[in-house]
């Protein structure tokens, strides 16, 4: 068995990795390398993995270097053993099918498959979105802008917003967001939206955003299709990012930060209107 360690900059690292799982739909493996490098590792036999040259132009100007080793045939299980369960402020807890439920019945169950796209609740931006939403008082719409695996509208349809929806510019993304939901019995319906060529994007009273900074800002730029949304969860930034995003929020909505939360190199808005 083979392994490709794809190592690129941090900076740029969700965005290779979006690249990637159009080559690799059956996901790759993350791990951190130091403050500036993300190594995405992708398993195979001989003949089986892409081509070293795509995984390089998937990569693009990202790319830090490549490097290749053979591993042991129980590559199957160190992937299981990658994705654990992450627990959410001791309230929620996001889990791959193979990992068991929590003991406890007050504790919110999702059940992510983690080979199906990216987003499976491990990500800081996902953990941080999920903090901000167990803050807030359920009920109404919710739209889950950029859904991935479909992590964030699940949680929300399992807390009590209904109907919720999901959009993402991925095909992949869609088909994972409803075969998840379905899997966690949750009524969510997903399709396909591409914020920097569609338009203004669908709204919601809630909606959540764990989008990167340029998506963020498109967003912002180009509106809603409706009323602006009353609350608004936005993740997929930098520390260094936050501030720029949460001005650009607040200009079109109207909307004023009431909390960050942050994680490493990573944070995560809520925007809110002012009481009364």
């Amino acid at each position: 068995m083979i392994r490709l360690g794809i190592r690129v900059a941090k900076a740029d690292a969700d965005l290779v990795l979006a690249e990637l799982l159009e080559l690799v739909p059956q996901g790759v493996e993350e791990r951190e390398l130091g403050p500036d490098t993300i190594e995405y590792g992708v398993y195979g036999a001989d003949g089986e993995l892409p081509e070293l040259h795509a995984l390089q132009a998937a990569a693009g100007s990202a790319l830090v270097e490549v490097v290749t080793e053979q591993v042991a045939d129980d590559w199957a299980d160190r992937w299981r053993a990658f994705h654990v369960p992450v627990e959410i402020a001791g309230r929620m807890l996001v889990r791959p099918p193979w990992s068991p439920p929590p003991e406890d019945p007050a504790v919110v169950d999702l059940v992510i498959d983690p080979a199906q796209a990216f987003g499976t609740g491990a990500h800081p931006t996902t953990k941080l979105c999920l903090e901000l939403l167990l803050g807030l008082e359920p009920g109404g719409p919710f739209m889950d802008v950029g859904c991935g695996s479909g992590v964030l509208a699940i949680a929300a349809a399992r807390l009590g917003w209904t109907p919720v929806e999901g959009v993402d510019f991925d095909p992949l993304s869609v088909a994972a967001t409803i075969e998840n939901a379905r899997i966690n019995g949750t009524e969510v319906s997903a399709r396909r939206f591409d914020v920097l060529r569609d338009g203004p994007a669908p709204t919601a009273p809630t909606l959540a955003a764990n989008l990167l900074r340029p998506l963020l800002l498109a967003v912002a730029r180009a509106g809603f299709d409706g009323p602006a949304p009353e609350h608004i969860i936005a993740s997929g930034l930098l520390r260094a990012e936050a501030d720029e995003v949460s001005a650009a929020l607040a200009a079109r909505t109207g909307l004023q930060e009431r909390a960050r939360l942050e994680e490493g190199d990573w944070a995560a808005l809520l925007l809110a209107r002012s009481p009364g």
